[in-house]
């Protein structure tokens, strides 16, 4: 379990146990790192609960707050409203790889897909991490997908692993990192969940909770990395509320420092474990709770907070990187010394 850092604690809610997507209950994380010679990248896994998602598929939404990037299965979640697979990021030129491991498993799992029902909609994101590592080596391979999978669990590393090690954030290394919020909601806590893959934000424009801006001393250069948030809950949401939820990431990342640049990939997802959808409906109408809309204020700050305090969490995780051709990517932990 990671201690949470007062020094990159952000707003008001309280956090919970973990401080971490995984204090959602059923959803689990999972990494598979490549770092040797020129290769830093990898897979990570995210799994919204322990069963069969393409059988039942939690209640989803997408937001896409500037679309640089080649993300696959957003389009389909975005019409239905349903996530039927699990969540994997990595790199650019890996997307394909990863969607053919989750379509294998969908099927290995449901032997009609494709033939005697629906085909299965991937979802997988990702992040250019081409300045730490040498994405032409394309060195991400099934069977690195397959082991993210099979290492999903609630407690899990952060920082420079899986999809995030060869990420860059602010001029600083990035990578993954997550945060959590408790809610109470008609007496009973409730949690939201972010997890990040951090690779956006000019040098000199990342601000820390008290206000400070940190720059990493390196040469300036345009905004053009990029950032999945994935947010996950336990609240009882529909589609259209779980996507006014997700856009509010958008203000954790401005909080962070960023303003989405022209080359910035700012992609949202996010899901609810409360209401499902079975792939085989018995019935012709489904029940489903939803937050009553005057409440939905507490998911925004939820959100907002955790997505700034996830960004910050990847960055005092992953230490300073020297990588493919000797690019190197100080820590945020080593500029700030003891200040931290």
């Amino acid at each position: 379990m990671r201690p949470r850092d007062p020094a990159f604690a952000c707003g008001r809610l309280p956090a919970g146990a973990r401080n971490s997507i995984s204090d959602v209950p059923g959803v689990t994380v999972g990494h598979r790192t490549l770092i040797e010679g020129d290769v830093c990248t990898g897979v990570t896994a995210i799994l919204p609960h322990q069963g069969d998602v393409f059988r039942d598929k939690p209640v989803a939404a997408a937001y896409v707050l500037n679309g640089f990037g080649k993300s696959v299965g957003l389009m389909q979640v975005e019409e239905l409203g349903q996530l039927e697979t699990p969540i994997l990021l990595t790199n650019t030129f890996a997307v394909g790889t990863c969607a053919n491991v989750l379509i294998r498993r969908a099927i290995a799992a449901n032997p009609g897909i494709g033939r005697r029902t629906s085909t299965v909609n991937p979802v997988v994101c990702e992040c250019n991490d081409g300045y730490l590592s040498d994405i032409q080596a394309m060195a991400v391979t099934e069977t690195d997908a397959v082991a993210a999978l099979d290492a999903a669990a609630a407690d899990f590393d952060v920082g420079a692993v899986g999809g995030g090690a060869g990420m860059s954030c602010f001029g600083f290394k990035g990578g993954i990192g997550t945060s959590s919020r408790v809610l109470t909601l008609d007496g009973a806590d409730h949690h939201l969940g972010v997890l990040v893959q951090a690779n956006f934000g000019r040098a000199g424009d990342l601000r820390l909770p008290d206000g400070r801006r940190v720059d990493p001393a390196s040469v300036p250069a345009p905004e053009q990395g990029s950032v999945i948030v994935v947010v996950a809950t336990d609240v009882p949401l529909d589609h259209r509320q779980l996507r006014r939820v997700i856009r509010r990431a958008g203000v954790g990342l401005a909080w962070a420092g960023s303003f989405w640049g022209n080359g910035s990939g700012d992609v949202f997802l996010g899901f609810t474990t409360a209401n499902r959808v079975p792939h085989d409906a018995k019935t012709d109408l489904l029940a489903q709770r939803i937050l009553a809309e005057n409440r939905i204020d507490a998911l925004f700050q939820a959100t907002a907070e955790a997505t700034q305090e996830a960004v910050l969490d990847a960055l005092a995780a992953a230490g300073t990187t020297i990588a493919r051709a000797g690019h190197r990517r100080p820590g945020l932990r080593d500029a700030l010394g003891d200040s931290a």
